[in-house]
């Protein structure tokens, strides 16, 4: 059974359960209805009693910030806190909240509001953003069928790090509160092949393998990642760099 973790803000936030009607308000629109079968962690709420996950406490010790602090309207969804990734395995155990460094942080913020001025009932919905270096090389090894050259094309080497590992990048998609579900971009997050390529989108379109909405859809994110500072890169549509890598390391510590 797949483990789920939907947090959708810190405070005064609905979970829906499959089933469930929509809320009209804009506050209740937030929340996502999951399939009843799917198991949801229970970390809405912090209370001084529950204990911060290891991974979690690295990241507020390094000075990270939870995205949700920033704007609570900006949905979470940890995919590799689930099996429903590349590698078919949860590494992330029990952390369920995303966090950034302050200034990346604030610009996903900025990149919220882009969005919802234009399209009110659309969120951002973040499936991964900073990485701890030990689950960077777990990833590594869980390739290890795959030789180093080519492992590359799946996950950065560890040895170099990711600019995820420094709390600047983030990956991420657009959810329609009022059908919700994800915006259709064409591939599932973490496919790895042509239909994702930014660059290859003219040339899918042209052999029918992407629709104009799929694009178009990928162009809302794009446009509002862009629009806050956010640049995004050739071979992913969800991924976004706040800043380059050699910059990443000039400002910040890398996430053990």
């Amino acid at each position: 059974m797949t483990k789920l973790g939907l947090i959708l803000g810190i405070s005064s936030i609905t979970l829906l359960l499959a089933g469930c009607t929509s809320q009209t308000s804009t506050e209740n629109a937030d929340s996502i209805k999951v399939d009843s079968t799917q198991i949801l962690k229970d970390t809405v709420t912090m209370t001084t009693e529950e204990k911060i996950p290891e991974l979690e406490q690295r990241m507020i010790d390094q000075g990270l910030v939870n995205l949700q602090t920033i704007d609570s309207t900006i949905m979470v969804e940890l995919k590799y806190s689930t099996t429903d990734n590349f590698v078919h395995t949860d590494v992330y155990g029990d952390l369920t909240r995303a966090y950034m460094q302050q200034k990346p942080a604030e610009m996903l913020a900025k990149a919220s509001k882009i969005l919802q001025s234009k399209y009110p009932n659309y969120r951002l919905l973040v499936y991964d953003s900073s990485r701890p270096l030990t689950i960077q090389r777990k990833f590594w090894e869980l390739l290890d069928t795959i030789p180093p050259v080519k492992r590359a094309d799946f996950v950065a080497n560890p040895d170099e790090g990711s600019i995820h590992n420094f709390g600047s990048a983030v990956d991420l998609t657009v959810y329609d509160v009022t059908n919700q579900k994800p915006l259709d971009m064409g591939t599932k997050y973490d496919y790895f092949g042509d239909l994702a390529y930014p660059i290859y989108e003219d040339q899918m379109l042209k052999e029918g393998r992407l629709t104009k909405e799929q694009i178009a859809n990928r162009l809302v994110l794009r446009n509002a990642m862009e629009k806050a500072g956010y640049m995004r890169i050739d071979s992913e549509w969800w991924h976004f760099n706040a800043i380059s890598r050699a910059k990443a390391k000039e400002l910040y510590k890398i996430i053990e």
